[in-house]
């Protein structure tokens, strides 16, 4: 129970690995607020996060707007008592197609949501942890944070940035025992990749399992990573398990990605 007595806020809680993480969390310890746009979806995974014994919040919020993300904040401390673990989770996947074919209102929901979306939720978060005398914020990245991928352009630069503010923010707030490190997951496979595959897969002309095919081939262990093991690593940082790390970007690729 290395998370008991804590309280953590996972955004885009509702589904794929955030609902893991939360599940996870709880497992161990946590009470749990999920943030996300489905109301249906936040009920189910803080029905699964109280059934292991945890309290749990379920909060509809679209992290790209401010008020809704100060609102979520204020909810979680005012309900569940504090804040000591902020998972920013958030994203969508936008538009695939190359640079050149880009609409620039979808461009700019993907920043808005994956980059702009962490910076609120971790703006008013910190004042939060600091009064609990620290804690810790975990980003869920990408492997795409450390490579270029043709026709994923709004994604790759969103999370190009996400770990580019997780390294900025640590050492900005490291001096209130607040630690921020990323997890860059590899393919999971969830219902968000299968759509967003299925798009890529569309634009090269393959077929769906062909494309998947193709990026297990990628790993040396000839797999995707799954929702738990990146889950298993956000609850290590989330932990004083990795007291001594900060500013830190931590793969969960099956070895698709080693730098």
């Amino acid at each position: 129970m290395i998370l008991a007595g804590k309280v953590a806020l996972i955004t885009g809680g509702g589904t794929g690995i955030g609902r893991e993480i939360a599940r996870t969390f709880a497992a161990n310890g946590a009470d749990v607020a999920v943030c996300g746009p489905h109301s249906a979806d936040l009920d189910l995974v803080a029905s699964e996060v109280r059934a292991l014994g945890r309290r749990a919040l379920a909060l509809v919020a679209d992290v790209s707007v401010q008020a809704d993300v100060r609102q979520m904040v204020a909810k979680t401390v005012a309900e569940l008592g504090s804040l000591d673990v902020l998972v920013n989770n958030a994203s969508v996947v936008g538009q695939v197609a190359p640079v050149a074919d880009l609409d620039l209102e979808a461009w700019e929901r993907v920043l808005a949501v994956n980059l702009t979306g962490a910076m609120l939720c971790s703006r008013e978060s910190v004042p939060h942890l600091s009064r609990r005398g620290g804690g810790a914020i975990v980003n869920i990245s990408s492997n795409v944070a450390r490579r270029g991928v043709a026709n994923r352009a709004p994604y790759v630069c969103s999370k190009w940035a996400l770990n580019g503010l997780t390294q900025t923010l640590a050492l900005e707030v490291a001096r209130h025992n607040i630690r921020v490190n990323a997890v860059c997951p590899g393919p999971v496979m969830t219902a968000r990749l299968n759509g967003a595959m299925s798009l890529m897969a569309s634009e090269r002309g393959l077929g769906l399992d062909a494309l998947r095919e193709e990026w297990e081939a990628e790993s040396p262990m000839k797999r995707f990573a799954t929702a738990e093991e990146c889950a298993n690593v956000a609850l290590f940082l989330a932990s004083a398990s990795s007291s001594g790390m900060t500013g830190q970007a931590l793969n969960v690729t099956a070895g698709m990605l080693m730098t």
